[in-house]
């Protein structure tokens, strides 16, 4: 098949044909109306077994239930039909026993079961179950793997149940997820987001003699693609990647015959770490994941470990499969403006009604919380302060701050509006805390007493008090306290390796080897931050990360200058750092004397997010709130030494959210 050429490869298509988006959405309605009435068959082969409802008809193995085949609109099957059938649609985990490297399983059924055959439903299961004879050999969990049809659907569902029933084995998960291989001869055009969608590589384009390898596996340089236009542009699989609360929908579009294939995740309620925890999505494969649980730019802080026999029960999904099409007339890229109406549609219809198991709870079921959260910082304002924005939610009960390290249960995230009123709907029954934090603000804010939601509960919490942390004046400030490194400066990448997407884009930090960039443009003496005079955005680097000094790295030691007018020799001041990321890092901060044998404060060795290599700008959130004694600043200029000393790896350092510098409570210093 000839890959179209296009004028503008990297500019998202959606951004160019808007005209035509109306009649992609009613050609998929006309379809959905027309075959509406064909109820679902289910078809039993033996070694197959097939949905169909007359719109798309899905071939699974039996009883491995890995999805083996699609026929949509006149296309026999959308997966790769040259891999092997196991290495085509399939839910899969990363699991070990405690202190044993982990191993990769494609999870296979042993039992196959029809929960639900109708002409308006179709659900299948298929089950493997554990038993001591398996101990060493497959985690121990009982994984009921569901798939379902309904009439009138242009696409299936899937879900799975977990279940570690007590005194089984200790165990870990390192990651689950489901996974599509898409055929490579037909889809070739990727979209993430509206910013986020392009012609890809081949799988082809990444193997030896077309590529060259970079400074990990994941990352490649194209040197002879099938499309040519592509050659000299790096391709990696992290550059795709996304947080939990923008991951709904992602997937392919096949330009002839025009197709789509999606993934969409009406809710975040199953997956871990909460809304900015950061997952794959979809990469050179073709491939599609929908990501469930990872320790991506997290690292062992988001593996879930069971440990003392805990019994442990989690419902992954249902997420939907979605596929559409266009008429040969239409412009196929309109399939991406089509499968966002849809993943829309597929949230407002969250929680389901129609999955049969009992584990999955129904609206009905659950529990609604709502409430307002106020800001207090007397520095800022006498006035409460509503907490526009705010990100609220439950999570299991835990220290302040615990949902961004929660892995093992369920989170329910809302935004507060611009007058701080939120709500939580659709909450499953158990007993939580109310976590919150406020753009704009530092720190976590938790609730005291624990909630308990109960079937059809509604749980008002009227007027929350939010108090971030707060000494004293501040006195100068760097940064936006977001959670995120992105608002510092980003350099250009290395001409030699660009991926053209990210060129002139909002997420210029996703291009590659940024961190060689650091040497370049600090080749003898670490950066220097003057209060007053520089500006963040230009001349605080992203990353503090090691220097490459003659075939070696070493650590890093960066300063921010600053005034007192007249320093309390008597007080307290108060720093406050606030990290959006860290990878085997450690921050130590020295005042006025860069030689001081001890540092005022370290943090010690903190963070495995990866976050650099990752091309991320933010992983685990840390706070650190340092007492500086008056004793050891000057009236006139000062200086802050920050210490980053691990530089075994280029990857290693520190990405900083936010800092402050506060006076003393009853301070009268001015800083410049």
């Amino acid at each position: 098949m000839g890959i179209p050429v296009i004028s503008e490869p990297h500019l998202p298509l959606s951004q160019r044909f808007k005209s035509r988006v109306v009649s992609i959405g009613f050609n998929r309605q006309q379809e959905s109306r027309t075959m509406s009435g064909a109820g679902v068959r289910l078809h039993n082969l033996g070694p197959h077994v097939v949905m169909d409802n007359g719109i798309v008809q899905v071939t699974l193995s039996n009883p491995d239930g890995i999805v083996t085949g699609i026929r949509y609109n006149g296309i026999d099957n959308l997966l790769e039909p040259l891999n092997p059938e196991h290495n085509r649609g399939y839910w899969d985990l990363v699991w070990s026993g405690p202190g044993v490297k982990g191993t990769f399983d494609v999870i296979k059924g042993t039992t196959f079961r029809v929960i639900v055959e109708n002409e308006e439903q179709v659900e299948l299961s298929f089950t493997r179950t554990w038993d001591p004879s398996l101990e060493g050999k497959y985690v121990p969990l009982n994984i009921d793997k569901r798939f379902v049809m309904l009439r009138g659907s242009s696409g299936f569902y899937s879900y799975a149940i977990y279940e570690h029933l007590k005194d089984w084995p200790d165990f870990e998960i390192g990651e689950t997820r489901i996974t599509f291989k898409l055929r490579k001869d037909k889809f070739q055009y990727m979209a993430i987001s509206d910013n986020r969608q392009r012609y890809m590589p081949l799988p082809d384009d990444r193997m030896s003699g077309r590529c060259q390898p970079l400074a990990y596996p994941e990352a490649v340089l194209l040197l002879n693609p099938k499309m040519q236009e592509l050659a000299g542009e790096v391709d990696d699989k992290y550059q795709y990647s996304c947080a939990n609360k923008d991951n709904q929908v992602h997937g392919w579009i096949c330009t002839n015959p025009p197709v789509g294939f999606w993934q969409i995740t009406p809710s975040d309620e199953f997956r871990s770490g909460g809304p900015l925890k950061q997952n794959l999505t979809s990469h050179v494969g073709p491939t599609t994941l929908a990501m469930f649980h990872s320790s991506h730019y997290a690292g062992q802080d988001l593996v879930p470990k069971f440990r003392g026999g805990e019994p442990w029960k989690k419902v992954f999904g249902p997420v939907f499969i979605y596929l559409n099409s266009a008429g040969i007339r239409d412009d196929p890229f309109f399939l991406w403006e089509d499968a966002k109406i849809k993943m829309m549609a597929e949230v407002q219809s969250w929680p389901y009604s129609f999955p049969a198991s009992e584990d999955f709870q129904k609206s009905d079921q659950r529990g609604n919380v709502s409430g307002r959260l106020l800001v207090l910082d007397r520095y800022v304002s006498e006035e409460y302060i509503p907490a526009n924005d705010a990100y609220v939610g439950l999570a299991p009960p835990g220290d302040v701050g615990s949902w961004q390290r929660e892995c093992k249960d369920y989170q329910f995230w809302s935004r507060a509006d611009n007058r701080g009123y939120f709500c939580i709907n659709n909450i499953r029954t158990g007993t939580y805390n109310l976590y919150a934090w406020v753009p704009g603000f530092i720190g976590d804010y938790r609730y005291e007493a624990v909630i308990n939601i109960t079937s059809g509960s509604f749980t008002e919490m009227g007027d929350l008090v939010y108090e971030p942390p707060r000494d004293g004046p501040t006195l100068w400030e760097i940064g936006i306290p977001d959670r995120s490194a992105a608002e510092f400066y980003v350099p250009d990448p290395d001409p030699k390796h660009i991926n053209k997407l990210f060129v002139n884009h909002p997420d210029r930090f996703r291009q590659y080897g940024l961190w060689n960039r650091y040497t370049e443009l600090y080749p003898h003496e670490d950066l220097v931050y003057t209060v007053g005079v520089s500006d963040y955005s230009k001349d605080w680097f992203f990353a503090q990360i090691p220097r490459q000094k003659d075939n070696t790295h070493v650590g890093t030691t960066w300063q921010i200058k600053f005034k007192l007018d007249n320093a309390d020799r008597n007080g307290t001041y108060k720093l406050r750092v606030a990290i959006a990321s860290a990878t085997l890092a450690e921050m130590q901060v020295r005042i006025n004397d860069p030689n001081a044998r001890r540092p005022l404060f370290t943090t010690g060795l903190i963070g495995r997010d990866n976050s650099v290599a990752r091309h991320g700008v933010h992983g685990i959130y840390w706070l650190f709130n340092i007492n500086v004694p008056g004793a050891q600043l000057v009236e006139g200029d000062n200086t802050i030494f920050l210490t980053q000393p691990r530089c075994t790896s280029p990857f290693q350092g520190l990405m900083y959210d936010y800092l402050r510098l506060e006076g003393p409570p009853s301070c009268g210093s001015s800083s410049s």
